[in-house]
């Protein structure tokens, strides 16, 4: 029976905090953890969601045992409200520069381990990764996403994958539009060179269709390997001279759309995840929006009305 669960990117705009920036609702989090959580999980709980995909502090594990002072204080504070953690998602890779330093990665491994072994006492069987953000088009000299970068991001995700399985939890590549990881061709070429005993992958129906791809094609040719999948809408394929920086993620927002009023093939996506039997969680993946409850049930409301036995509602 496959059940919804929400990333908690969803609360990350300020005007759900009645906070005057995104900097300041960080700073909330970590200055009040107990009273951060305790509104996330009171809202969750209203949604009619039952599941929860960690994030970036401070929307993560580590930030969610220091609210309630225990791995199991959190776990009884999410059953009290009918929720559990459906994954996690790693963004240290993503975010910090250092792919093919030792030491960098070193770190990586232990923190992504980390969260794997927190991510496993939960319950959750998969942990997301993102892969570096490709320089910008107009980069002097241009650094290209060639064989031998694809060959380090492999490198490092067999062997996070191969140590987050000791947990339990099955590591799973995100299509991150922007990232090396984005196009069609880089999921095929990635999902080549990385072992599917170890490695497996997470579709974003949004981002695979701002980078260009069909995302229902995408996820067919590599229905096997998928051990996790965001469902999110978009307003089509991005411009391909856009400049990646900084704000690289926010120029993305206004490309996502709510789910069905985009371009993405929902019907046909939900139809190809419904050909993974074993999958237990459909993560909807809604970008910082001021009213989360609401964002939430119209997201669920659309997935009960698709032509598949997986959307009847919060869980089927």
């Amino acid at each position: 029976m496959l059940s919804f669960g929400v990333d908690l990117i969803t609360f990350f705009h300020p005007g759900f905090w009645d906070l005057p920036t995104e900097e300041a609702v960080v700073a909330h989090g970590k200055a009040d953890p107990r009273a951060f959580w305790d509104r996330m999980l009171d809202t969750l709980a209203q949604s009619g969601v039952r599941g929860i995909e960690l994030t970036f502090s401070p929307f993560g594990a580590d930030d969610l045992i220091a609210a309630y002072g225990s791995h199991a204080d959190a776990a009884a504070q999410l059953a009290a409200r009918g929720l559990a953690i459906a994954g996690g998602f790693f963004a240290d890779i993503a975010i910090e520069p250092g792919l093919g330093d030792p030491h960098v990665e070193a770190r990586w491994l232990e923190r992504g381990e980390a969260l794997a072994a927190h991510l496993a006492g939960w319950g959750a069987q998969s942990m997301v990764i993102g892969l570096p953000m490709r320089t910008s088009w107009d980069a002097q000299p241009p650094v290209f996403a060639d064989l031998a970068l694809m060959q380090q991001a492999a490198s490092l995700a067999n062997r996070l994958g191969a140590r987050t399985l000791h947990h339990g939890v099955r590591l799973a590549l995100h299509t991150e539009a922007h990232s090396i990881f984005s196009q069609p061709r880089d999921i095929d070429l990635l999902l080549l060179l990385t072992d599917p005993v170890y490695v497996g992958f997470c579709p974003d129906s949004a981002h695979i269709l701002l980078s260009g791809g069909d995302p229902v094609a995408i996820a067919a040719r590599h229905a096997e390997r998928i051990a996790a999948a965001h469902w999110k809408d978009a307003r089509g394929t991005m411009p391909l001279r856009t400049t990646i920086d900084h704000d690289i993620h926010r120029a993305h927002r206004p490309f996502f759309t709510a789910l069905g009023t985009g371009k993405v093939d929902l019907p046909g996506w939900a139809a190809v995840l419904a050909t993974r039997t074993d999958l237990e969680w459909a993560i909807l993946e809604i970008d910082a929006v001021a009213d989360p409850l609401r964002a939430i049930r119209a997201s669920l409301a659309y997935a009960g009305t698709l032509a598949s036995p997986l959307a009847t509602g919060a869980s089927v």
